[in-house]
């Protein structure tokens, strides 16, 4: 059909062009699908939030991923390998060193700008030939039908878009979801996360710091030219106060909070606000819908795993797709196949990262005293460590061909799937 038209089929649409929409629609360009990706604004507008200056960690599991889509030899150039990882408390006397040498590994993970992957995952999803980006465009209303879903759209492309799956890649607060009746629980951390980048005086020598401090987290990424990505999490009038200061006051408060470690911190760039809440969808799919990325789990940033998650989210929904060897991709089958092979992986991840929010959130004397203890435990036990450093990797009992460094066109069940 005509760019004009006004109503339109395809096999996936896929409501949400940010970096986890992004990496499903370039990893179903392998297959024969008519593939619609939906999203409000282009990656160049300055209000998109999933390809800014921002940083995001990626697991080793996430660069065999991208590897897979073809996106990682275009952006290693500009990733950051992380050697290793060191783990502290403010004030306490514990703390934990994981090195990638020790075990085994090149890097424990790599850190890259948002701006730098999503311009790559973009540019995939465009030379994808049965591919389409509709952007501007937002979905107004949707209806699910026994064979497919009809959506709504305002802005470019067709008024009618009907496929047999949707996905809902748009976000904690998921039109998609909402629409098909998915209910999803929120709770507020009561913290908001200060974005920014520093030009410490040491170089950061490949080293990913966690502090804990009494006012909340503080995550220090390392990255490209010597410069650190910095992840602050306090508390809402904290935050309103520190972002109010000049950039000397600024960076002594950053100073007391995370230490000398990188010598003298300086070169403050721009500073962003984010508040931070948990939300998580009662179910990962509906009928001829799956929800993936934030619309299905929304993660605090602490362990650095959201965007991790959500990318295996859609490495193994285009697996189970391509399992499917011609069956509709919104069927019943796929969708449930999709829904059992998440579970074990988002239930432990959510755990995880949650109860580190709550362990070292918490005033409980007797307990902080036990987490320094607990840190010097941590660093002392081989196996720990060992296990730690695979936790990016997942806890499902069989990750996605992806992110195992296998390409989806080789699933041995794989046909190619007909458009209608």
């Amino acid at each position: 059909m005509t760019d004009n038209a006004q109503y339109e089929n395809c096999d996936v649409a896929i409501v949400g062009g940010g970096m986890v929409g992004a990496s499903l629609a370039a990893a179903l360009s392998g297959l024969a699908l008519k593939v619609r990706v939906v999203e409000a604004l282009p990656p160049s507008s300055a209000d998109q939030p999933s390809f800014d200056a921002r940083t995001t960690a990626l697991s080793n599991g996430s660069r065999r991923i991208l590897t897979g889509l073809g996106v990682w030899d275009e952006v290693s150039s500009a990733a950051t390998a992380i050697a290793r990882i060191h783990v502290s408390e403010q004030g306490r006397f514990g703390s934990a060193v994981i090195d990638a040498a020790e075990q085994g590994l090149p890097a424990l993970g790599y850190v890259l700008e948002n701006r730098s992957l999503g311009a790559a995952l973009w540019r995939a999803v465009g030379a994808a030939g049965q591919t389409r980006i509709l952007s501007p465009a937002t979905v107004t209303a949707m209806r699910v039908e026994p064979d497919g879903v009809e959506l709504t759209l305002d802005g470019a492309g067709p008024r009618q878009l009907r496929a047999r799956l949707v996905v809902a890649a748009d976000g904690a607060a998921s039109l998609v979801r909402r629409e098909a009746g998915v209910a999803a629980e929120r709770w507020d951390y009561g913290q908001t996360a200060i974005i920014t980048t520093l030009a410490p005086e040491r170089f950061h020598a490949h080293v990913a710091y966690e502090r804990f401090t009494a006012s909340g987290p503080i995550a220090i990424l390392p990255v490209a030219g010597g410069r650190v990505g910095v992840v602050w999490s306090l508390a809402p009038e904290a935050a309103t106060r520190v972002l109010a200061l000049e950039p000397a006051g600024f960076l002594g408060e950053l100073q007391r909070a995370f230490g000398w470690r990188l010598g003298r911190l300086a070169g403050l760039g721009a500073r962003h606000a984010y508040p931070l809440a948990f939300t998580r969808a009662d179910s990962q799919s509906a009928p001829r819908i799956a929800i993936m990325g934030n619309a299905a789990q929304g993660l605090h940033p602490i362990a650095g795993q959201g965007f991790n998650l959500g990318l295996r989210d859609a490495a193994t929904l285009a697996e189970v797709i391509a399992e499917g060897a011609g069956a509709d991709p919104g069927g019943e089958a796929v969708l449930r196949r999709y829904v059992e092979w998440r579970r074990a992986d988002r239930r432990a991840l959510i755990a995880f990262t949650d109860g580190l929010v709550r362990l070292f959130g918490s005033p409980f004397a007797p307990l902080r005293a036990a987490r320094g203890l607990g840190l010097v435990l941590f660093d002392l036990s081989p196996a720990a460590k060992t296990a730690m450093s695979r936790l990016s990797l997942g806890f499902a009992s069989r990750m996605p061909r992806l992110a195992r460094g296998l390409p989806l066109s080789a699933v041995p069940s794989a046909v190619p799937v007909r458009s209608r």
